[in-house]
């Protein structure tokens, strides 16, 4: 199957025929024909479902996440300059949306994502999930509820995408944020531009550094903790201890076996993993030699799904190797910097000449005009 030509075909009749295409493919797909917006009946519904003991453990794991995120909110920075003014100002999307995988419902997607959008300041959030035997997680609609979040939407795969972002039985988003299999990896690609996308997330992927001193036990238990997501996903040994590689050789495990953990941390490097464990002796020496990896965890008690969960850093990292140009996702990700300058009479006659010079060399003559008809 040409998987973009698919996706493709499906974006467009979406958008010719709007809501009835969306009906039919949720229909297709997940088996749902129902009304799509989660009731104020069913939120109720499924925090009735929730044990007393697992509300607690959410509300606690969303204080942390927020604790963490609220250190990342940029402030204005404006600065006078002769007399002018000059800076950067930070405002929140005015709408997102968030996309909930369904396969294995993932309440920790909705936190990671949509407490750093409520630090930010955003004001409308929608959220899709596809729906199983016709309901949500109660688990999804909890955290939603204590999120403020009052727009859940039966809804998966390439519909969801479109939904949000051509406004189909939905008001449009800005931007739209989560994971999902290749279908959604494509529809998000297809769509960007008309709408904002946080990344492609691609296969979980983990690398160990680790020498003598790691607990193997620990070690290996990580690695297996990622093949766990699916068969797509990748592990990496990067180890200077026999012993150890020779324990943790394991199908879809990769072991390479380095002289040094200098070479250890090259071979990361190359490989740029979206999760990179150290444990080391002294991992913090190896640290300054890591330029790509989407998060780095140091020791033997910061394991990658303790990271997923509750330790409150972000898990939305680069995947594929693309933890070479971006990274973890952030406050700032649901904020746009938006450039500010007000400029003294004192200065733009003094420097104008700047500009009207290269407008002359561009060739642009109202652009020219513009500097030179101030007095």
């Amino acid at each position: 199957m040409d998987l973009e030509r698919y996706v493709s075909g499906m974006l467009a009749d979406i958008r010719e025929r709007g809501l009835e295409a969306v009906k039919e493919y949720s229909e297709r797909f997940d088996s749902y024909g129902g009304p799509f917006r989660v009731s104020e009946e069913e939120f109720e519904e499924a925090e009735k479902l929730i044990p007393e003991r697992d509300m607690e453990i959410i509300a606690r794991t969303i204080e942390r996440i927020r604790a963490y995120h609220e250190r990342q909110k940029p402030e204005d920075g404006l600065f006078i300059r002769n007399g002018s003014l000059y800076g950067l100002m930070y405002r929140p999307i005015r709408r997102i949306g968030i996309y909930v995988p369904g396969g294995k419902p993932l309440p920790s997607t909705l936190m990671m994502v949509g407490v750093p959008a409520r630090v930010a300041g955003v004001g409308e959030i929608a959220v899709t999930i596809p729906p199983k035997d016709g309901k949500v997680n109660p688990y999804v609609l909890y955290v939603a509820r204590l999120l403020g979040i009052e727009e859940v939407y039966k809804l998966g795969g390439v519909q969801a995408i479109g939904a949000m972002a051509y406004g189909i039985g939905m008001k449009k988003v800005d931007k739209i944020f989560g994971p999902g299999n290749r279908f959604v990896n494509e529809a998000k690609r297809q769509v960007f531009g008309v709408v904002g996308i946080d990344s492609l997330a691609g296969p979980s992927e983990i690398a160990v550094i680790a020498d003598g001193s790691a607990e193997k036990e620990y070690v290996l238990a990580d690695l297996l903790s990622q093949l766990e997501h699916g068969r797509d996903s990748k592990a990496w040994l990067l180890t200077t201890s026999k012993e150890l590689a020779a324990y943790c050789s394991r199908e879809g495990i990769e072991v390479m076996l380095c002289e040094t953990l200098e070479e250890c941390a090259e071979k990361a490097n190359e490989i740029a993993p979206e999760h990179l464990e150290i444990i080391t002796a002294r991992p913090m020496e190896l640290v300054d030699l890591i330029e790509n990896a989407g998060a780095i965890y140091l020791g033997p008690y910061t394991p990658v799904p303790a990271a997923d969960y509750f330790l409150g850093v972000n898990h939305v990292l680069p995947t594929g190797g693309t933890a070479k140009f971006s990274g973890v996702l952030t406050v700032r990700d649901f904020m746009k910097p938006i450039s500010v300058a007000q400029v003294s009479r004192g200065e733009f006659l003094a420097e104008r000449e700047l500009g009207i010079r290269l407008a002359e060399i561009e060739g642009m003559a109202f652009h020219r005009e513009s500097m030179e008809v101030r007095k």
